[in-house]
């Protein structure tokens, strides 16, 4: 199967096209603000030199979110796009599921792996899995204190990654189990295409008609009017 994959859930924006588990090309910009602008373009340039067109494809898979309201709207709209015009079905990836699969391969079974992407002030988007990909805490926003993940902290290590996670290093640093790897990981659609393709194989498509951004948390653009009596 030919997988053309989408994220743009933060501020780096990337495609990817895999046959089956194979990596055929994969194109990532990190500039903010211009990347999403570019999507089309990657996507076209990234099908191209792999010696294909965008007919070829067996289907699309986006990075759904949480994320940037605005990328995540993008990456959603365009992917329904192509695949109303091509006739192809669509498949949608949780963005820090995605996060974890890029480096459960890299820890000891005993520990979790709690991607991070950055909400606003201390706030985050996050989840817990376990390194075999298991979900243990489901996608939350939430507000990081001291306190944060105390519970799983005195179970074992836990590996703190992302964007949402460089903010929280102050506040969880002096836990002994709480690990920050040296590296700045950002979401990429390398390992969206990696899982779409075993989504794929499951069966596991979207309506088209209704699929939407799991922006997890309602986007306010201005402050609620007071009514006048």
């Amino acid at each position: 199967m030919l997988i053309l994959s989408i994220d743009t859930s933060t501020a780096s924006c990337s495609v990817a096209l895999h046959q089956g588990l194979q990596l055929l090309g994969c194109y990532e910009l990190f500039t903010e603000r211009t990347s999403a602008a570019m999507l089309t373009t990657l996507i076209h340039d990234v099908v191209q030199q792999a010696g294909y067109e965008l007919m070829h494809l067996d289907a699309l898979a986006v990075a759904k979110g949480p994320g940037s309201y605005t990328g995540l709207r993008i990456a959603v709209s365009t992917a329904k796009g192509l695949c109303f015009a091509l006739d192809k079905p669509l498949l949608a990836i949780n963005t820090l599921t995605a996060m974890a699969e890029q480096v459960r391969a890299y820890y000891p079974a005993d520990y979790l792996l709690c991607p991070m992407i950055d909400a606003r002030r201390m706030e985050v988007y996050c989840a817990l899995y376990d390194t075999t990909g298991r979900e243990r805490q489901p996608t939350s926003a939430q507000i990081i204190d001291q306190t944060s993940f105390s519970d799983w902290l005195k179970e074992g290590p836990v590996v703190f990654f992302g964007d949402g996670a460089a903010k929280c290093k102050s506040l969880l640093s002096d836990q002994p189990n709480a690990v920050f790897p040296a590296i700045h990981l950002v979401p990429s659609a390398r390992t969206v295409g990696q899982l779409a393709v075993q989504a794929y194989a499951d069966g596991q498509f979207e309506d088209l008609a209704s699929i939407e951004p799991f922006y997890l948390k309602d986007f306010m653009t201005t402050q609620p009017r007071k009514m006048v009596l």
